[in-house]
């Protein structure tokens, strides 16, 4: 009981004074990409106090040759007990391998029982990054059928495995890669043309596409990632330990009004030139095209050996598209070892240790990280370098943690066979049925993009959108141009296990629009709060949004080909969107919004068609009345 108090009051500390950083921060008060990414300043704290790395590790700084004699900054920490062999672990990063130098890391690996009981722990500057020569290309084309001159990150991957299992001493020649977003695309590409000694490999929150990760969704520009494009755009001519990329200092702690007064998007550019290469990149490939395509690594998924456990937040904003269909494609094109794991988590949460498992206002359980950490990632990865290797696990297929009934559930295949698709259908007077009304009947708004519906309410400037993956939808189905749809009071639970489709009939006034839906819990009036609520606001009839998306208009039929509306013709609109796995108790309501705005997580439709959003005028920007016929509907997959 006593090292419990003492490990509570210490973390209480840390929390509260903060700790030693070991990545840098963007501005004052905001997390870096870097540290999104898996390196949790608290856990490394707490660990630096009961765990030093230093004792039990060495560090070696070496520059590995690739086949076409670019090196890449690589660090290698090695366990100083020397007699007996150890699996390798390697994240590759665009993030950096710091500190470099002698100091260490407080954290190394995964989490912090791989380090705690022995593994060679490397990490790798990526091609053209920080300390690594050569020319960065923001996710890198795979190249398939190389020549021997060819590189790409596969073969990058492979002549690091190559060097380390033949040079690293005390290694067991059995390496498994890892990562969590942008080193979770390096962790799949690492299983293309994959190194006869890399057995386990474990994506999480993988990017799998930009066109519908982070910086665009379905066609529409995320604004809430502008600022991010400083750290993926800045290209740099030489090694570096130092920061070479500027963030732009936008003079406010209110992103809503800045992007307000910053509308058409023409007017951001004086915070970037034609040197911020990612940014111009989105500004010219506006389209789903080859440029976009050829950087999606899912469609190579194919004929993959390594054994596979891909892992992801149900509430992240980022990255949802990456690990679902990173899973997907494995389990369809491959014949490996292949399971998936999603808990109740925002962006990285899962390598973060903290006792109570919250997004946003939610609480979801304690100890939720750390139960995956020991019980199911050193599992894997101890089962496939250490172990038998034999696939026999005792690890389910999937591991899904219901975000209504706030449990773990283990399935044989994802989504669950014993599922059922069901529709429900947007009736007028707000009323969500499941039974369609044949009479003739529409839902409108008024949609006016100079004022726009925010997609939180929140006053703040930030990276990544975590707590509003969650967050009470109140405001915005008070609005006049958020369109309500709900259930009656549910007398029996519904659980949704798979992914949602919205089959929308609509029509608009003008030549241009988006559709955004979300689906919705509402808790039931007598909900009490939990120490995790915002003060100005209350459980009790609670709207606690559970999935979200967006689709540009345009791009309904095609997203290499888009079209304007033709106005006031009712138009068919199909919106996927991703798995959820989400119990409606007995006495909630289901609720579905549609609205045309979600500002600024995207950016505001002029509503008016241009070829190229990025070059619209203001005078494109106009309201227009948005209809959706009762014939509308979204079905949803439902666990039997």
């Amino acid at each position: 009981m006593l090292i419990r108090k003492t490990a509570f009051i210490l973390l209480l500390f840390i929390t509260f004074i903060g700790c030693k950083p070991i990545l840098h921060t963007i501005d004052k008060g905001y997390e870096t990409l870097e540290n999104l990414d898996g390196d949790d300043e608290e856990v490394n704290a707490v660990v630096e106090k009961i765990y030093n790395p230093i004792d039990h590790y060495t560090k070696k700084e070496v520059m590995i040759e690739m086949r076409d004699g670019v090196k890449l900054h690589t660090t290698i920490y090695s366990p100083k007990d020397t007699s007996k062999t150890y699996p390798i672990l390697m994240q590759r990063t665009p993030y950096s391998c710091r500190p470099y130098g002698e100091e260490f890391r407080a954290k190394l690996g995964p989490n912090k029982y791989l380090m705690q009981e022995g593994n060679i722990m490397v990490y790798q500057d990526v091609r053209g990054r920080w300390n690594s020569e050569g020319v960065y290309d923001n996710m890198r084309a795979y190249i398939p059928n190389k020549t021997e001159t060819q590189f790409d990150e596969a073969s990058d991957t492979y002549d690091t495995i190559e060097w380390l299992v033949n040079n690293v001493e005390n290694n067991n020649r059995k390496v498994g890669t890892y990562g969590i977003s942008y080193p979770g695309f390096y962790a799949t590409y690492s299983l293309l043309d994959s190194h006869p000694a890399l057995k386990a490999v474990s994506p999480q929150a993988c990017i799998g596409d930009f066109f519908f990760d982070d910086f665009i969704h379905n066609g529409a520009f995320l604004l809430s990632y502008w600022r991010a494009t400083s750290v993926f755009g800045y290209m740099k001519d030489q090694p570096t330990k130092e920061s070479w990329y500027a963030f732009p200092d936008i003079g406010t702690e209110d992103q809503h009004q800045f992007f307000l007064d910053h509308m058409p998007l023409s007017k951001l550019n004086k915070f970037y030139d034609s040197t911020n290469v990612f940014m111009e990149q989105i500004k010219t490939h506006v389209t789903y095209d080859e440029f976009w395509k050829s950087r999606g690594i899912i469609q190579h998924l194919k004929d993959i050996k390594p054994a596979t456990m891909i892992v992801g937040g149900l509430f992240d904003a980022e990255d949802l598209y990456g690990p679902f269909n990173t899973y997907k494609s494995i389990e369809k094109n491959s014949d490996n070892y292949n399971t998936v794991v999603f808990g109740p988590w925002s962006h990285g949460d899962w390598a973060r240790s903290k006792d109570r498992q919250v997004v946003g206002n939610i609480h979801f359980g304690d100890s939720i990280s750390d139960h995956f950490q020991k019980n199911i990632e050193t599992k894997f990865f101890n089962h496939f370098l250490k172990g038998e290797a034999d696939g026999e696990t005792n690890l389910p297929e999937a591991q899904f943690f219901n975000t209504g009934t706030k449990e773990w559930q283990s399935f044989d295949v994802w989504p669950p066979k014993n599922t059922t698709k069901e529709s429900y259908y947007m009736q007028p007077y707000e009323r969500l049925t499941q039974q369609p009304n044949k009479m003739y009947g529409v839902s409108e708004f008024i949609s006016d993009p100079k004022k726009p519906v925010p997609y939180t309410e929140d006053i703040k400037v930030g990276f990544t959108p975590r707590k509003f993956m969650t967050d009470d939808q109140r405001f915005a189905s008070r609005r006049p141009d958020v369109l309500t749809f709900e259930t009656e009071i549910l007398e029996n639970d519904v659980t949704l296990a798979g992914d949602i489709l919205t089959k929308l009939y609509v029509s608009t006034t003008g030549t241009a629009a988006d559709w955004i839906v979300k689906v919705i819990d509402v808790f039931p009036a007598n909900t009490k709060n939990t120490e995790d609520v915002q003060d100005h606001l209350k459980l009790s009839n609670y709207h606690m949004m559970v999935r979200s998306e967006v689709l540009r208009g345009r791009f309904r039929n095609s997203m290499l080909e888009p079209e304007p509306f033709v106005p006031n013709e009712k138009t068919k609109v199909n919106l996927k969107l991703q798995d959820v796995f989400h119990t409606f108790k007995k006495g909630h309501k289901i609720q579905v919004q549609v609205q045309s705005t979600f500002f600024p997580y995207i950016d505001a439709n002029p509503q008016t068609y241009v070829d190229n959003i990025f070059e619209a005028k203001e005078s494109d920007f106009q309201k227009q009345t948005h209809k959706v016929f009762n014939d509308s509907s979204i079905e949803f997959t439902v666990l039997k």
